[in-house]
């Protein structure tokens, strides 16, 4: 199969993982709306989040990396979007919005933040709390 995040889970490609449990993976977006922005995907292919057998098991780990950018990134709140066009493959986008971010009210999809690789690193330490 030759999807990006079914790449991911496999570790082909690299990325800056801030959750995992048996299920699903959570890593920050190489391309974010906000620092912290994290992608939550089930490590077994589906298509669409609806489709996803576990799928309150799915919210509550969204869940808890909501809580882990809300408490470790000082966010002023979380936002959940689940649009799937993107990748063929079921992914939660979560968004910390803070004060002033520029993104507005509903989400201005062309303001993504251009973030070194040092900083993601950074970011990703600063998201898990010093644990994983």
């Amino acid at each position: 199969m030759d999807c990006i995040f079914c790449k991911i889970i496999s570790g082909d490609i690299p990325s800056y993982k801030v959750y995992e449990d048996k299920d699903f993976l959570a890593f920050l977006d190489i391309n974010p709306l906000n620092p912290g922005h994290t992608l939550v995907i089930p490590k077994k292919h589906y298509r669409w989040v609806l489709d996803v057998a576990q799928f309150k098991n799915y919210w509550q780990a969204a869940g808890l990396v909501a809580q882990k950018l809300k408490q470790n990134l000082k966010a002023e709140s979380i936002n959940f979007v689940t649009l799937g066009y993107e990748v063929e493959h079921a992914h939660i986008h979560v968004i910390p919005r803070f004060k002033n971010d520029d993104l507005g009210s509903t989400i201005d999809w062309s303001k993504h933040k251009k973030i070194s690789a040092d900083k993601m690193e950074k970011i990703m330490k600063e998201v898990r709390g010093g644990v994983f």
